[in-house]
């Protein structure tokens, strides 16, 4: 993440923790994937960053959503953004979810099972459904490969059930993975689709869709060892264009295309103000000594996603004198809230006080989605946003 000057700014000037999102950044990572991918329709994966003022800024730019409630169709709709740009791209709905989205104005539907399908045709007839196809989720930090989406197999059976139940059998749907680390997760998605889509036209089913779920990295992140993450983000588009040329040679009928992005539109684009809580030294039962730096938040209010990298820390008021390693941790009783790695140590200023601010990069994504209502008595995070360069 790229600490502009507003950014920078609004830290400093923050004098209570906060977590700050970037508008501006937001818009311009927002203008960037659709240089990279101009067919895409995007639908902004709300789950991971469900601010009014975000999602506000991305209506306005053009983006849909991907809701995954009643509350979050909602939301978007109080957005002005229209009901066709929304969908409920949750396979996992009751019967109550189904007709509360429908009375919303929500005609398109995720599904990926036979028993889904039967409760979209009773209650939100003459519905589009899409249905998801599962993924090894292999080479994403986290895999999606169980909960979500059925086998080639399934796909047709779904589709045909929908078809049968009056439905418009619309599209198919995958996801990689979130934060997925290569492009060949994305070829194999492609070859995926290109099997049942063959398999669907032969049946004489045509969708004329296919949404290519979210995945797409941040850039900003640490692995668990502190070194900086590289998604190879260049090949990854250039796997996605030629994938959408080859489902289009393959399809008996015009395709359009959508994708879920989260995570890669606004994770870099946010950061938290804390403080450091206690820089403490502790020998350990082995007769290891360790460092261990307590921060005012943690996984339970804002750095949910600890257990699988790292966030790069800026200490304002420490520029350069000595450092140690330390196991950075949040302010709970919780022994899952902070880094769980064994090799993760992070170099800290080793003159770190109690109450010096700490500023953590790249929070934008599922920092609110995830938080507490104050876990152990830590409040969650407000938020407040600045529109940068």
């Amino acid at each position: 993440m790229h600490l502009n000057a507003p950014m920078r700014a609004a830290l400093a000037a923050a004098s209570e923790d906060r977590i700050v999102f970037d508008l501006g950044g937001i818009e311009a990572q927002y203008d960037s994937l659709l240089a990279e991918l101009p067919d895409i329709s995007v639908r902004f994966a709300m789950k991971a960053c469900p601010v009014d003022e975000v999602l506000a800024c991305l209506a306005q730019r053009g983006s849909g959503f991907d809701a995954a409630s009643p509350n979050e169709i909602a939301q978007a709709l109080r957005t002005g953004v229209p009901v066709s740009r929304i969908h409920y791209g949750n396979t996992i709905k009751s019967d109550r979810n189904i007709v509360d989205a429908y009375r919303l104005g929500v005609r398109d539907f995720a599904t990926d099972s036979t028993q889904d399908v039967a409760a979209i045709a009773a209650h939100a007839a003459g519905s589009r459904v899409f249905c998801r196809l599962a993924t090894s989720g292999d080479g994403a930090l986290w895999g999606l490969s169980r909960k979500f989406g059925c086998s080639a197999a399934d796909a047709v059976l779904v589709m045909e059930a929908a078809h049968s139940a009056g439905l418009t059998p619309s599209g198919l749907s995958v996801h990689v993975g979130s934060q997925q680390m290569t492009s060949d997760a994305w070829q194999d998605a492609f070859e995926r689709l290109a099997d049942v889509l063959t398999s669907l036209n032969a049946r004489g089913i045509f969708p004329d869709h296919i949404n290519l779920g979210g995945g797409l990295p941040a850039l900003g992140y640490l692995d668990n060892r502190g070194r900086p993450l590289d998604p190879p983000v260049d090949k990854i588009f250039a796997v996605i264009r030629e994938g959408m040329q080859q489902l289009r040679a393959v399809s008996e009928s015009p395709l359009a295309f959508i994708m879920e992005p989260g995570r890669h539109l606004i994770a870099d684009h946010g950061a938290i103000r804390a403080h450091v809580s206690r820089l403490s030294s502790r020998e350990q039962i082995d007769g290891e000594r360790e460092h261990w730096l307590y921060l005012s938040c943690g996984k339970f209010n804002g750095l949910y996603e600890m257990d699988q990298l790292q966030y790069r820390l800026v200490f304002p008021s420490h520029a350069g004198g000595e450092h140690v390693p330390a196991v950075v941790a949040g302010p709970t009783c919780d022994s899952d809230d902070g880094y769980a790695h064994e090799h993760n140590r992070v170099s800290v200023p080793a003159s770190a006080a109690s109450g010096d601010p700490v500023w953590i990069l790249s929070c934008g994504a599922y920092a609110i989605g995830y938080m507490t209502q104050g876990f152990n008595g830590f409040n969650p995070l407000p938020y407040t946003w600045i529109r940068g360069e």
